[in-house]
């Protein structure tokens, strides 16, 4: 059992890569391992090999798991070498949903006919103007709205804005990780990390020395 970030294991973003100071380790680390039972991470999935898995939780906690299938793993161990697996599936009283569109489109009854409106819902609205009291009259309909978000030409924006900012806060070596994260859905190795900084420096101190 590890309650750790395996490399190459699928995130979302209520969770955190780093455990107890360490960024991640590599799936090879468990290859003795019959089977390697990990937590952590709240997707169920498997790592490398069916049998080095993560379970998942039971409920989703953040609208970023929304499209998740939570489950149960049972997990049949015999002989040496010998694993069998399946899960069973884990239904919750109340989902996590997220919905889009304009204020006319979610509140029309052909929209929302039909639909289980007593889950927990995230609504994304697409309108160029606020609704004023928005979410109170949302809420009318879909009781447990949890969120309410705002996609038009005023908060894409922003959005941009605050990236920039973001971005001039960032050291190179930072930059060049999260490129490398979204090009390989993965982060790096300590390896390729330590390689990655030594590049920077020699480039660096070339640059000053042509200055």
């Amino acid at each position: 059992m590890a309650h750790q970030f395996v490399t190459g294991a699928w995130t979302c973003d209520s969770e955190e890569i780093s455990v107890g100071g360490v960024d991640n380790v590599e799936a090879s680390v468990f290859d003795e391992f019959d089977y390697v039972a990990l937590g952590h991470i709240h997707s169920p999935q498997k790592v490398g090999r069916p049998q080095v898995r993560y379970c998942g939780t039971p409920l989703k906690y953040s609208f970023s798991e929304a499209d998740q299938e939570k489950s149960l793993t049972v997990v049949q161990i015999g002989e040496k070498g010998s694993v069998q697996l399946h899960t069973i599936p884990l239904k919750p009283l109340r989902d996590m949903r997220k919905i889009r569109g304009s204020y006319l489109e979610v509140t029309a009854r052909s929209f929302y006919q039909g639909m289980k409106l007593d889950d927990y819902y995230q609504i994304t609205l697409t309108d160029e103007e606020d609704i004023p009291d928005g979410l109170q009259r949302l809420r009318t309909i879909y009781g447990n709205l949890m969120r309410l978000e705002y996609d038009n030409q005023r908060t894409r924006e922003d959005q941009e804005i605050d990236r920039a900012e973001e971005i001039e806060k960032k050291s190179e070596l930072e930059l060049f990780e999260e490129f490398y994260q979204l090009q390989n859905n993965q982060p790096m190795s300590d390896q390729q990390r330590e390689l990655a900084r030594k590049l920077a420096e020699e480039i660096r101190e070339g640059e000053e020395r042509e200055s």
